[in-house]
């Protein structure tokens, strides 16, 4: 019985120090914290609706169907298929790009990775840092660039949402404190100064990037929000069976000693 215990104690303990480990992701680069509320159904459908009209174009979500994204997120039929889907698709199709690969590689130089799984790959820190993290660059093919991924092939789909906007320094020593606006602002640890507003203030579009993230970490794991709770009710069942466990054994062993 002791040595149960220990282990179970020491699962849990694993378990614990291991998260945040998990949630970091990003392998030594600067990234910005992003507190989702995976049950925040508003929020998931939002970042529902960005991914259908700004990402699907071109990645795909093949291993997601549009039925199972509309049932667990509260959106209706009728509002899925007016503006969620293409004409030609049904409820029950996976989320493809109508893009080839053959043209996505010809115009990009590379296909572009299907998206299922990309918070899993990469976690939502890194994924809300690389979305706000597009800057001008008229050096590169597609004439933009990401700060947190450099040379990165993908243009800056929502640009105009977000605007233009320009590097002008690292954050250091000597500017640790950058004073932020609507103008400048910081992502990771790279000071951007914005050339023309998009159709969203910064501080929509980091919301709304925040939307798109929750989205997509609920696309990697469909069942996470079933699975959060009843790990709650198995974690709290594990516990009574352990108190029930330690009174059964003291009463049989009362008579030994």
């Amino acid at each position: 019985m002791k040595n149960t215990l220990n282990l179970f104690f020491a699962l849990l303990l694993i378990a614990i120090v291991q998260s945040p480990a998990n949630a970091a992701g990003g392998h030594g680069a600067v990234l910005d914290d992003v507190d989702l509320n995976m049950k925040d159904t508003a929020s998931l459908q939002n970042g529902a609706k960005l991914f259908m009209n700004y990402c699907l174009s071109c990645h795909s979500a093949a291993y997601a169907r549009y039925n199972r994204v509309a049932e667990d997120l509260d959106i209706p039929p009728a509002l899925l298929k007016e503006n969620l889907m293409f004409t030609t698709e049904k409820t029950g199709d996976l989320m493809q790009t109508t893009m080839s690969a053959d043209d996505a590689k010809r115009w990009f130089g590379v296909t572009p990775p299907d998206l299922t799984l990309v918070a899993r790959v990469r976690k939502p820190n890194w994924l809300y840092t690389y979305l706000r993290a597009f800057y001008l660059d008229e050096s590169s093919p597609s004439g933009w660039n990401n700060s947190l991924f450099e040379n990165v092939a993908m243009p800056h789909a929502l640009y105009e949402l977000q605007g233009v906007q320009r590097v002008v320094g690292k954050v250091d020593a000597d500017n640790a404190d950058v004073a932020t606006d609507d103008s400048v602002k910081v992502v990771g640890d790279t000071i951007f100064e914005l050339d023309h507003p998009g159709m969203m203030s910064p501080r929509q579009f980091d919301e709304a990037m925040k939307d798109l993230t929750a989205f997509l970490t609920y696309l990697a794991e469909p069942a996470q929000m079933q699975r959060k709770s009843i790990g709650v009710f198995t974690l709290a069942f594990l516990i009574i069976l352990m108190g029930l466990s330690y009174l059964l054994k003291k009463e049989y062993w009362r008579d030994v000693h």
